[in-house]
Formats: C-alpha cells, structure tokens, sequence
C-alpha cells in the first residue's frame, strides 16, 4: 500500500481523501492556496504546504509548485480530487514521470476520454450507444450548418474539450444554431484553449444516469451500480441518487454492460463514470414500445465523482480507498462477482449560492451545524468562521441519506435539511426543502428539466 499521499485538492473532497489515508495509515500531505490556510482539511492533515494565492492558476493548477510540494515532503503519490488537475493528461503524465503514484487512470485513458468527439467515436466503435451527432469537430459555422441539418433539430453545440456541464448551448434552428455556435466556440478557446466544437441531437426531455466504474489491478473492469443526476441547475448537478428510480432490472443489465464495456476500450484502471442520458424510446424510435427507454453515451469523467458518496453507501465499498488499492497495485476489498445494491442513498449539494437563481453567494460562515442520525453523512469542506472564498466553485458540503428504500431515504434528507443550520453566505438548502415536498420528484418520475418547472 502507498505510504504517503498529496492530495492536489481543496475543500470537502480533500478532508474526504484526507480521512479514508488517515484510516489506511497513509501519512497525508495538503497544497492550499493562501485563501484555504485555515480551512478543516489543512488541519487534518499531517502536513501542509501552502502552493501560491487564491488564484487556482497560480495554487491549485500550478504544477510547478504541486510537484515540488511532492518532493520536498516526500510524497509518494499524488491524489487530485476532481476538478483543477484531475482530467489533465498531461498532468497524471508528469506525475508518473517523475517516479510517483499517480491515483487515477493513466494519462492515455484520460486523453482518450477528455477529446468529446473521439470518446464518442471510441465509445461507437466499442458497441457502446451514442446519440446522433458529428464524427469530427465542426470546422467552421457553415460545417455546423449541414451538420445540424443532417441530424435533425433541435441540436446541442457542445465544446468537444469541455466538461463540468460547461460550454454547451441548445439550438432549435440554423439562426439559433448561428448564434450558438460562436458563443460556445469563444467560451471553449478562452476556458479549454480549444475552440472545437461537435454538434449533437438534443433530446428536451432525458434523465441523466451515470454509471460507476472501477478499473482493477488485475485489468478487469466492474461496474458499481448507477446514479440519477436529472435534478440540475445550468446543466450542473444538484442532486444525486442511487439506485435510479427510472432504471429497471432489464435496462440496468444493458446500462451496466455498456460502461463496462467502455472502460474496457480504453484499459481503464481505477475509479470512473460513464455518463448516460436516458431517453423515453419512443421519443427517439418509431414503432418502440410506449415507456421503453433507450439510453446513450454522454461522456466519460476519468477521476473520481463529487457524488461518489451514494455509491458507497448502496454497495457498502469505500470508493478512496479502492483507488488506493488499484494504484498500489492490490486487489480489491470486495469480490468483484458478487456486486450487488442495498438500500437507497440521495446526496445533496450544499452550495454557498441563491437558492432562488443559484448565483454564487460568498462569505464569512457565522453558524454551522450539522445534522446527524441514522443514515446520516456530511462531507464539509468547512466550519464555522471560515470564508467561503469567491475564487472557487460554491459547494460547501454534501449532505448524504441513506435508508433501507428511497422513502425511508427522502423521510431523512428532509429531516436532515430542516436540521442543518448555516448562517452567513447565501445557502440553497431552502431550495431542497422545496425540492423534497415536491411531488414530482418524490414520485422518481422527473426529469433534467424539473428545476425549471420549479422556477
């Protein structure tokens, strides 16, 4: 087992990492920016060292400064969260280079799956389903005209380097398609520094499911059940649950062979996800059905989930830890044939944001306290008198219930969220409070559009 740990992280994920290590016997090393010195996972920590200002380019994102943080605490591995440097290939490459344990997949899956466009041709090739779209980038607006016109509208303009739920605009028709495409072009060069764009059929009305995988020491690759995403704000989760309320027996055995089959494709090794969209068929298939699903080929995150929690819970693993194990080249604590679900689990984003327009509400925490119970768990990133800073994403914590079924589970994640009390920057726990009593989402049968309908 690897002996010491940087995690190249913030925040609750890197208390998360933090935690598991520490229980493993894993001597820990935090990077924080000058904002983060005060924050829990500094705290906890064996040992921290401070890697530049609150910028992320200049801290979080400096490579530099992660590596010889590695060097001078003699790091043996290097653990990145998700987000800043987690999907950069040439990142996990460096790393690898210079002798240490990079805790992730290996910089060629992570190049494989970060281009959208050929993750979507590799994906086709291995038998995995994939919506209607482009085969390569759009190389101009007149590319994308035909190419729209060939797939039918309405159309997703999408940043084939993109990720996040970042860079995507919806086109009904060629004006809007016009329009479109040079605004997601533009965002795609200033934050990706690449401008391609693919297009996409759009389908108004989907769920978002995601399947879990773990690529092994052995080279087998598993699949850990799958996760409803479809509660989202500006095309970013809010809300995830395991197992999905929409996928039946039949269709899970076909999701769970795909992603497996995905990961295969590309010799995944450790921990992923393999994001689908879920489409009623007869949307999408003359003659189907009625109420049959189909589903296709979203995109894969190669690191690790911020929803990874419901996971755990459902199919009694500790998903940190498994990436410890894979990298240390050890076989799993679990016996990948016999994988099977318990219960159900909801996570919930508690971001420091508007609960109304869910614009980022930075600032001093004056209170914080956190619920607990049975089938309750809070991973934080802070407590109270820190400062939720504005120079990164606004999620706080994860509140995460469990119960025996989804009922007993949506009974404690609106106790849970009456009872935790933050007091300072803006909060959207009013929010899921609205959500939780909402009946269309207490029924399961909902969709990526709810938040909308709920505003």
């Amino acid at each position: 087992m690897i002996e010491s740990l940087l995690v190249a992280n913030r925040g609750e994920i890197a208390r998360r990492i933090i935690r598991t290590a520490k229980r493993l016997g894993i001597r820990t090393i935090a990077v924080h920016s000058e904002a983060d010195g005060d924050l829990p996972f500094v705290a906890e920590a064996d040992e921290a060292v401070c890697v530049g200002p609150a910028d992320p380019a200049q801290s979080y994102r400096n490579v530099e400064a992660i590596l010889a943080a590695a060097k001078s605490t003699g790091a043996q591995a290097i653990h990145p969260g998700y987000g800043f440097l987690s999907e950069n290939a040439e990142f996990a490459r460096t790393v690898s280079a210079s002798g240490l344990v990079w805790v992730g997949p290996d910089a060629d899956a992570i190049a494989a799956m970060g281009d959208k466009i050929n993750a979507r041709n590799l994906m086709a090739a291995a038998g995995v389903p994939v919506a209607p779209g482009t085969t390569e980038p759009a190389a101009d607006l007149d590319a994308a005209v035909v190419a729209a016109a060939e797939i039918g509208y309405p159309v997703m303009v999408k940043a084939a380097a993109g990720g996040g739920g970042m860079g995507m605009g919806v086109a009904t028709d060629e004006a809007g398609l016009r329009s479109e495409y040079d605004k997601v072009r533009a965002f795609a060069e200033r934050m990706f520094g690449d401008g391609s764009v693919l297009i996409e059929r759009y389908f108004p009305r989907v769920r978002h499911v995601e399947v879990q995988i773990l690529g092994l020491a052995d080279g087998r690759v598993v699949a850990l059940g799958e996760r409803e995403c479809s509660v989202q704000r500006r095309n970013q989760k809010l809300v995830e649950e395991s197992p999905s309320p929409a996928v039946s027996p039949e269709l899970r055995e076909r999701l769970l062979a795909a992603a497996v089959r995905a990961g295969e494709a590309v010799g995944y090794r450790n921990a992923g996800t393999v994001e689908c969209l879920l489409v009623p068929r007869e949307r999408n298939t003359e003659g189907a059905a009625p109420g049959a699903e189909e589903f296709y080929f979203l995109e894969m995150n190669t690191r690790l989930q911020v929803e990874h929690p419901v996971t755990e819970y459902v199919y009694g693993v500790d998903l940190v830890e498994e990436q410890l194990r894979v990298a240390s080249g050890l076989a799993p604590t679990f016996d990948p044939d016999a994988l099977a679900p318990r219960g159900h689990a909801i996570e919930l984003r508690i971001n420091a944001e508007d609960p109304k327009r869910f614009l980022p509400g930075p600032g001093v925490i004056s209170t914080w306290n956190e619920p607990t119970g049975d089938g309750v768990r809070v991973d934080s990133g802070y407590v109270a008198g820190n400062t939720v800073p504005r120079y990164y994403d606004s999620l706080m914590a994860k509140l995460i219930v469990s119960g025996d079924d989804r009922a007993e589970a949506l009974e404690r994640a609106r106790a849970a969220v009456a009872a935790f009390e933050i007091g300072g920057p803006k909060c959207n726990l009013p929010f899921f409070a609205e959500l939780l009593e909402n009946a269309e989402f207490r029924s399961g049968d909902y969709d990526t559009g709810i938040v909308g309908r709920m505003r």
